[in-house]
């Protein structure tokens, strides 16, 4: 039998399912809490740009409120060496950390082929014969190292003229570590270091060890572990929410799909079909399970009502598939930071402002530290809709984003929040 739900209960779903249904606490949140997120989540997405605060604190933040993020670094990488009993770096939704017991499942992404490690390979060893070997001999003598510390490996003669400028050693460094033939963490200022796998995990080099789950189950493996973290979406929605491959292709014949994992899913009773209203394709919707359902499987919850108010990061879960974000919130979003300044329309680094169960606004934010101010430098009421909603006034949606604003300043250790003038909320704020 198939479930019915409406709109508004499955965005109450989903919010339950990814923390955010509820007011965050009141308490300073513990190794516990960002334990039980990575653990529910699968994944803590990475990224450089920290106008406002590295993509890894943003998400624990929208959930668990002010925390000291120097104890979530502890917490991902956390001894003399910078390794963790807790988590792991790899690709899980682009440059990821993850709970250390899913690195199985990322096995065989490493030992996987692909044209890109293919060519990486062939063109490093086409430039530098003989490099990549010694750049893993070096790691493995003096781990953990920096791209800078290998440098002398192969000098640079001139800029190679690529917009990121890699050079020869650390893109040998980075085809190492997507080959799991290295270990990598995070040193000070958030720089990628990288050590020898039994150092850094425990465990041989990927190609060297047996300890990896076969590719099949540890796809299937990773949907599960997306349907407990999203609670319901469609098998796109859960495909993305570790990138898999929703169908077989040319580049992928071994992979069973989508379909599959689904089907898989709703036999072994971890998953129900479910029609969402206003949605065209069926969605899963975690359900009991089994006594035989996998460690941490979760079923959904709707709350009934969602309490909650957030500012969410461009890297936070509910903002990485923009088909759910459009079909369940009515939101038509991208992240402008690569978009050229007189193409933007919303602003450099916009996160929605989420309060109950829709995004009623965005603002664009920038953390001025020499001068204590977090600068909001475009502010706009949201055009769009969730389905099934009414929409909030201007004023109700100024009054909840001053609130988050005095929330994050404090958070960040500035003095004040200034709105500079842009966007159709900024007169309210």
């Amino acid at each position: 039998m198939t479930l019915q739900l409406s709109a508004a209960e499955a965005r109450r779903v989903f919010l339950d399912a990814q923390g955010l249904a509820r007011r965050t606490p009141s308490r300073r949140a513990r190794a516990s809490d960002f334990d039980r997120y990575l653990n529910r989540q699968g994944v803590l997405q990475l990224d450089t740009v920290n106008v406002l605060a590295r993509a890894h604190y943003l998400p624990l933040y929208s959930r668990l409120g002010a925390y000291a993020p120097a104890d979530l670094d502890a917490y991902l990488w956390g001894d003399e060496r910078g390794h963790s009993a807790h988590a792991f770096e790899h690709w899980g939704h682009e440059a990821s950390v993850m709970p250390r017991d899913m690195l199985p499942l990322l096995h065989h992404r490493m030992v996987g082929a692909s044209n890109w490690k293919v060519r990486r390979r062939d063109q490093l060893e086409a430039e530098r014969p003989g490099l990549l070997d010694a750049v893993r001999a070096a790691v493995d003598a003096h781990g953990p190292v920096v791209a800078s510390d290998l440098e002398h490996l192969a000098p640079r003669a001139e800029a190679r003229g690529s917009w990121w400028d890699h050079g020869h050693v650390k893109e040998a460094l980075e085809y190492l570590f997507i080959t799991g033939a290295v270990a990598a963490s995070r040193g000070r200022h958030f720089t990628r270091t990288y050590d020898a796998p039994m150092r850094g995990w425990g465990l041989s080099a990927a190609e060297e060890g047996e300890w990896g789950v076969p590719a099949g189950e540890a796809r299937q493996a990773l949907f599960d572990r997306a349907l407990s973290a999203t609670g319901i979406g469609t098998v796109k929605d859960l495909c993305d929410h570790f990138r898999l491959p929703y169908a077989a292709g040319a580049r992928t014949p071994d992979v069973a799909g989508g379909a599959v994992w689904a089907a898989s899913a709703v036999e072994r009773g971890l998953a129900a079909w479910t029609q969402v209203e206003g949605w065209d394709a069926p969605a899963l919707i975690a359900v009991d399970g089994s006594a035989s359902a996998p460690p941490g499987h979760r079923a959904a919850r709707d709350p009934g009502r969602a309490t909650g108010r957030a500012l969410l990061s461009p890297f936070d879960p509910v903002c990485w598939y923009r088909p759910r974000l459009l079909r369940m919130f009515g939101v038509d979003y991208r992240i402008e930071i690569y978009t050229p300044a007189p193409k933007r329309v919303y602003g450099y680094y916009c996160l929605p402002l989420l309060v109950g169960d829709r995004i009623v606004g965005r603002l664009d934010l920038k953390a001025d530290r020499q001068a204590g101010v977090l600068r909001v430098q475009a502010a706009w009421h949201e055009p769009g809709r969730a389905p099934g909603s009414r929409a909030l006034s201007r004023g109700v949606v100024a009054e909840a984003a001053a609130a988050e604003l005095d929330a994050m300043a404090g958070w960040l250790g500035l003095d004040t929040w200034t709105v500079t003038g842009m966007g159709d909320l900024a007169p309210a704020l």
